[in-house]
């Protein structure tokens, strides 16, 4: 062996020596001064031992081995600044260090609380014991993490004109400001923090209902404040109440052999996609600030793994698909005994994928306590005739919320139709991004995820920055994409339906309905991602023979928001009606269920709706393709050009389009 060797055996020797904690031996190596079986960190030895035991006297206070009261001070949230001490103040708080607030959002405690050291099991800690009703000290950077986008419109004034109906016995009444009902301190201050300054429709009414602890089913414009109108009163409640019985049953709880536990969370919502249980998992979050309430949120598609890691760090309140939840309870990761609110968001939609036999092995055949014990709230665009029916069994006594007509439009979208056949899809395209500008967040919609992939390199190739979105990408590209779509580095985003339902996605501009989809709710939900919560959008549909199925009711929607028909467009709704006459209208609008509460409709025969239907709005801008000019179907043929076939629709077409580019940027 090499005199180098020996040294390096001599060397490893004395570090070895260093680490063993029962070792006699380790005693004699200079510079360490330790009790027997303690762990001395390299960046503490040669220094002098720790009085207290923990390897460094800490004279700062305000840490881990500081008193209760001594740490809690030292957190921030002065309140001699001349505002609540629920707001960080810039200065007051603790900064290079864990903070009370951050672990419990992000269940980071290293000792007790919501996570644990390396293996992330969950600590005992006398701070579950509190009063969940009082708020956590403040962290500035998580707070400035949460709250810094932007949440209001432009046209937020014109929702005080929508009307809502509400039907049930025993109504609790609306609220007009958030300061009417009793939502606590948590609550407000995170109100405040998110800049909302009232409630919107379906707030004012859900809020209340939740609160008297009412079963309910509520039927809003997309985009109208639905998931913070479940998420305000259910957490207000749990602040209320506290854990209950949930938490002990978690503690007492043994799952394997490595005593990982099981987690019994209090409220349940279900999404039908990843993208809007991550989107509820983030409103939820900033709800739950300065609270102990910890979300997590699972869903199929993504690692398991880690979403078990999560959950073991504790879980209050669950986001969750119904096919991963149902492989979570199946696994013993989750239980459903102490579930006291269940939400189902976008519960058509859910069914529209088949999800029915996991929805009701989740609610009726596991542990979940029946319907009267929990309180159940189902929320939608629409609610067609096989959700109410759903609503039977699960709800008990509910109201029924309608906030403006079941299903329809927002105002606040321009809707415009055009005549475009198969093989001028693409250049159609390029004028209209070309119209809008480069810039504007314009999200197009297609049928297929070939087709997908098709466009989004068509468009890659003329020099657009675009991205895609569907079924086939993985879980991580997806959440990349819509990633690179937010933040402005690729204003397109192509994307099947997957991500046409929920999806809040601030600023987008522009839709544009490449392919039309089959069914006109969906039309709805994909036209919802523009012009959210007053916000002005514009939508663009391409249609053509292969549309003729939705014609009719597409002629609804667009008379119905007060929106321009082209005449075309009324020549073939009127050409199908009567083709169909035998066989009577779409059930998308055949009232009854569609339309209103069916407790109310069942007898009726009438079409539902909210008021009259408003005057039709058939000018055009000329020529015979494109908003209007002749009747009767519109010529097939090649897109115009500057010297073709329908010149002056098309120019004024596009002329609109630029003008609302301009009053929107």
């Amino acid at each position: 062996m090499s005199h180098v060797a020996v040294e390096n055996v001599h060397g490893l020797d004395q570090q070895l020596a260093v680490l063993d904690l029962n070792s006699a031996d380790v005693q004699g190596v200079p510079g360490i001064c330790l009790s027997p079986g303690r762990y001395i960190p390299p960046h503490l030895r040669n220094k002098e031992a720790s009085k207290n035991g923990f390897g460094y006297d800490n004279k700062d206070a305000g840490g881990w081995n500081a008193p209760k009261d001594t740490a809690y001070n030292n957190f921030g949230g002065r309140s001699d600044r001349g505002k609540s001490s629920f707001f960080s103040d810039r200065g007051s708080s603790s900064r290079g260090r864990l903070e009370l607030s951050e672990a419990v959002l992000f269940g980071r405690y290293e000792r007790g609380g919501f996570g644990g050291g390396g293996n992330s099991r969950w600590v005992e800690d006398s701070r579950d014991d509190e009063d969940w009703s009082k708020p956590l000290p403040p962290n500035e950077r998580v707070e400035h993490e949460l709250f810094s986008g932007s949440n209001t419109g432009i046209n937020f004034e014109k929702y005080d004109d929508i009307p809502v109906e509400a039907t049930g016995q025993n109504c609790p009444p609306h609220i007009e400001s958030f300061h009417d009902v009793d939502l606590g301190e948590i609550i407000m201050g995170n109100i405040t923090l998110s800049r909302y300054t009232r409630p919107t429709p379906v707030q004012k009414y859900a809020i209340p209902i939740i609160k008297s602890k009412r079963d309910l089913m509520a039927c809003a414009q997309t985009g109208s404040g639905k998931t913070a109108a479940f998420l305000l009163p259910v957490l207000s409640q749990i602040y209320t109440e506290g854990p209950g019985e949930a938490l002990q049953a978690m503690k007492n709880s043994e799952n394997g052999k490595y005593g990982r536990r099981k987690q019994y969370p209090i409220s349940l919502i279900l999404a039908p996609t990843r993208e809007l249980a991550l989107q509820i998992y983030e409103e939820a979050r900033k709800v739950a600030y300065r609270s102990h309430v910890r979300p997590c949120v699972v869903y199929g598609g993504a690692d398991i793994g880690q979403q078990i890691r999560d959950l073991e760090r504790g879980c209050h309140l669950l986001v969750a698909t119904p096919g991963r939840l149902v492989d979570m309870m199946e696994r013993g990761k989750i239980g459903l005994d102490y579930c006291n609110y269940l939400v189902l968001d976008e519960a058509d939609r859910m069914l529209d994928m088949g999800f029915e036999p996991q929805i009701r092995r989740i609610v009726e055949q596991d542990t979940m306590p029946p319907k009267g014990l929990r309180r159940t709230m189902m929320f939608s665009a629409t609610f067609p005739k096989e959700i109410q029916i759903l609503a039977r069994d699960f709800l008990e006594e509910y109201i029924f919320l309608a906030v403006g007509r079941v299903g329809s439009t927002s105002e606040n979208i321009t809707q415009k139709v055009v005549w475009v056949e198969e093989n001028d899809k693409r250049s159609f395209l390029l004028d209209l991004l070309n119209a809008t500008g480069k810039e504007s967040l314009t999200l197009v919609f297609v049928e297929t995820k070939k087709g997908a992939d098709a466009l989004e390199d068509f468009l890659y190739r003329e020099g657009y920055s675009c991205t895609s979105i569907h079924g086939d990408r993985s879980q991580r590209d997806r959440e990349e994409a819509l990633h690179q779509f937010r933040s402005g580095r690729c204003p397109i985003l192509v994307a099947t339906a997957v991500a046409a339902r929920g999806l809040d996605i601030s600023n987008v501009k522009h839709v544009i309905n490449f392919d039309l989809p089959s069914d006109i709710e969906e039309y709805v939900h994909r036209i919802g991602r523009t012009g959210r919560v007053g916000n002005l959008g514009l939508a663009t549909s391409f249609f053509n023979d292969k549309n003729s199925n939705i014609t009719k009711d597409l002629l609804d929607i667009l008379v119905e928001a007060k929106q321009e028909v082209p005449s075309w467009l009324e020549s073939l709704a009127y050409e199908h009606q009567h083709k169909s006459s035998s066989r009577g209208r779409s059930k998308r609008f055949s009232g009854g269920f569609g339309a209103r509460d069916y407790r109310q409709t069942s007898s009726s025969t009438s079409s539902g709706g909210f008021g009259s239907r408003g005057g039709r709005n058939t000018g055009g801008h000329g020529g015979n393709r494109g908003f209007g000019g002749g009747k009767g179907r519109p010529r097939s043929g090649t897109m115009p050009s500057l010297g073709g076939r329908g010149l002056g629709g098309f120019f004024f077409f596009f002329q609109d389009i630029f003008q609302f580019s301009c009053m929107t940027a």
